[in-house]
């Protein structure tokens, strides 16, 4: 690798890696900024030479806001610690979302009652471990002239169901196959 390659491979990444960050401190490279101070008070539109000498006077940093404003506005601030508080606010984010699986029953439209059966047990399970169930029927051959029976099926699991579920989505035809999506019932 020459030189110019190793050079401009460091300025990329260095892009990168401000891009998802804030510009701070040496980075700004406008020449007059609408400054905020560290207490929130407006000081106002100063060049950004100024507004760098108040930051290291302060000893926090000086961070572009809203580079996009005209004039751009910068603020002083302890920038690690507003990266520290960002950082923690998206773990406690993470940490209280739930990720809602859907768990898919196969059907046919000739089921028997004893298969049936075992196939809504299982549909319970799912329900009450708050994942959603989709409910498909595949027609084989000539049993998709006999839509009619499928969707009695996908309605009889629909009210079997009824006490732990809502029905998400009807039942539809896609392709060969027919589904319904049934959620788990929400207590308050």
């Amino acid at each position: 690798m020459s030189f110019f390659s190793v050079f401009f491979l460091a300025n990329t990444l260095e892009v990168t890696t401000i891009a998802k960050d804030m510009i701070v401190n040496d980075r700004i490279r406008t020449n007059e900024v609408r400054l905020i101070g560290k207490d929130g008070e407006q000081i106002g539109v100063i060049q950004t030479k100024e507004a760098m000498r108040l930051a290291e006077e302060a000893r926090m940093d000086l961070v572009l806001v809203s580079p996009n404003a005209k004039p751009p506005v910068a603020r002083i601030m302890d920038y690690g610690k507003f990266r520290y508080e960002q950082q923690k606010k998206e773990r406690e984010a993470r940490k209280n979302q739930k990720v809602v699986n859907i768990k898919e029953i196969r059907l046919s439209p000739t089921i028997d009652d004893h298969d049936f059966n075992t196939k809504l047990r299982n549909a319970r399970k799912f329900l009450e471990k708050g994942d959603k169930v989709k409910v498909s029927i595949r027609f084989r051959g000539r049993a998709i002239t006999h839509k009619e029976l499928g969707r009695v099926v996908l309605e009889r699991m629909a009210d079997e169901a009824s006490d732990i579920s809502v029905i998400e989505s009807k039942a539809k035809m896609d392709g060969r196959s027919m589904f319904l999506m049934l959620a788990p019932k929400i207590e308050k």
